[in-house]
């Protein structure tokens, strides 16, 4: 069934083939996470965009125009639906003060390192600008979406994928290395 193209799928879920189901959720999920995450959404903020967005082609599904472009199609919604969700949450004033209850865990020592690792990484992502944060985002989903389905998520020439993804790296890894910590490379037995 993961062999299928997207129109014989989308034709099968159609007629009511569950396994169809199953396996057009399961090559586009992450693709949809990695909109929702690029948009910087909260993790549930980004589920509900994410559900919404399947709900909205179950609804759409005997309407949907081109079924070989399915994964556009979800692409273009998610935006869509990320983009109304930061509408209404600039709407709302969110509660002060979550983040500082402290966490009475005991951290081991290896988490701790691969922790402060990550959060370095992540601060180094932060530092990216929003068009590199928002393709590296989606182009390590998994499975990787093609760069159509980058074009259409991101509103981004196909051509301008490979490069500019090669100039974000670049970047990040600048970032990384002058940052306040920097990187090292991992020594035997640490990685």
């Amino acid at each position: 069934m993961s062999e299928a193209g997207a129109r014989e799928l989308v034709e099968r879920v159609r007629a009511g083939d569950e396994a169809a189901w199953v396996a057009l959720t399961d090559r586009y999920v992450n693709l949809l996470w990695s909109v929702a995450r690029g948009m910087r959404l909260s993790e549930a903020d980004a589920a509900d965009a994410v559900q919404t967005t399947w709900l909205h082609l179950v609804e759409g599904l005997d309407t949907l125009r081109d079924p070989d472009r399915v994964g556009a199609w979800l692409a273009t919604t998610i935006r869509r639906e990320c983009l109304a969700i930061l509408r209404r949450r600039n709407r709302t004033v969110a509660a002060e003060g979550w983040d500082l209850i402290p966490d009475d865990a005991a951290p081991l020592d290896d988490a701790l390192l691969r922790q402060e690792r990550d959060a370095a990484l992540w601060r180094a992502f932060r530092a990216l600008g929003p068009r590199c944060q928002a393709l590296l985002r989606v182009l390590m989903a998994d499975p990787a979406p093609s760069y159509a389905e980058v074009s259409e998520a991101l509103d981004m020439p196909i051509g301008g994928i490979g490069p500019t993804r090669r100039r974000c790296l670049d970047a990040l890894r600048k970032i990384m290395f002058r940052g306040a910590h920097p990187f090292e490379a991992p020594s035997p037995g640490n990685a």
